[in-house]
């Protein structure tokens, strides 16, 4: 169930980290809205700030030396202006995130039941019975055969679609209202990691969390997103709804990504890989950040691509992008 109240702002969100080269400027501006119950897609290649979004959502970045700038709201709430001992207060109950590697993510000399009884316990005034319990219990509702037998096991001696859906059990324990899952279906085989997409689609049916996707699988992004954020150099290049977006991409770093999907019944088609590098995130370019890879810059005749920044416009799409050509193309319609 989805409504239209948002309950996820990020506005104008900006992470820098120090290093010996220089600062690098990893997410540069990001806005995304989500409402209750909704999913979002963030799609892009590696580097593009996906998974450094996320920690700042989840508030991982405040102990390290990055500086986080820009709000991130939830429910109202700017988890930038909450103090460390505040935001673990959060995790787990508002917030939760599922990490891409679950054996690396939970602790090795505990076992599964009692990794997410504490999590429980964290937030649930409860005697470690009862506790144990509901982990018990969550781990069922996942999906874990013999879920009582299988408390009692250590993460080692779960499979990895087992530890996947553990990790998920602990992540949904409390109940959050956001879930946050980077790259959650990665190290699955397909037949895995469809039971895995199905999971969270019907826990979330039930609970009525809204969930952002991190992943570079555009495959799992049409199946299971409602919205999806394309990303590229630490921007949101283009945003919309996901059919929409897929029927009609406007900026060419999203047509791209399609083009280089592989199609079913092609057989011996080549794919499509996009050309060049991605921006050097300590010496970003003062124009659009994707020009040096664009096929399409000699559309935009004043130069503009290489020396101006694009903003966010709806040109002659139902969605945004960040492009200059739906900047001219908007400007040419309002002259009308």
């Amino acid at each position: 169930m989805t409504t239209s109240q948002p309950l996820l702002h990020i506005r104008d969100l900006h992470v820098t980290f120090p290093t010996d080269d220089g600062l690098v400027h990893a997410v540069n501006g990001m806005d995304l809205t989500l409402a209750r119950g909704e999913t979002v897609g963030l799609v892009g290649e590696s580097g593009s700030g996906k998974t450094v979004t996320s920690q700042a959502l989840m508030g991982l970045l405040k102990e390290t030396r990055a500086r986080v700038d820009g709000e991130i709201l939830l429910d109202g709430t700017d988890l930038n202006s909450l103090t460390e001992q505040r935001m673990r207060a959060w995790r787990g109950k508002k917030i939760a995130m599922i990490f891409q590697d679950p054996l690396s993510a939970m602790h090795p000399f505990h076992t599964v039941g009692a990794q997410i009884a504490e999590a429980y316990r964290v937030h649930n005034k409860v005697s470690r019975k009862a506790a144990h319990a509901v982990a018990v219990d969550m781990l069922g509702r996942v999906g874990i055969p013999d879920p009582k037998r299988r408390a009692g096991a250590h993460p080692h001696e779960f499979s990895g679609g087992m530890r996947q859906r553990a990790m998920i059990a602990m992540a949904l324990v409390c109940e959050p209202e956001l879930l946050i899952a980077d790259e959650p279906t990665t190290a699955l085989d397909v037949t895995v990691q469809a039971q895995i997409l199905d999971l969270l689609g019907e826990l979330q049916q039930e609970t009525g969390t809204a969930v952002v996707l991190v992943t570079h699988d555009l495959g799992v992004v049409a199946e299971v997103c409602h919205h999806v954020a394309v990303m590229y150099g630490g921007q949101c290049v283009e945003r919309g709804d996901v059919r929409e977006l897929f029927r009609d991409p406007r900026h060419p770093y999203t047509q791209g990504l399609l083009a280089s999907m592989p199609t079913l019944g092609e057989d011996g088609e080549r794919l499509r890989p996009i050309p060049g590098f991605p921006p050097s995130l300590t010496a970003l370019p003062a124009g659009c950040l994707f020009a040096d890879r664009c096929p399409q810059t000699h559309r935009v005749p004043d130069g503009r691509c290489h020396t101006e920044r694009p903003a966010f416009v709806t040109g002659r799409a139902a969605h945004p992008s960040r492009c200059h050509q739906e900047t001219l193309a908007t400007a040419e319609e309002a002259t009308r």
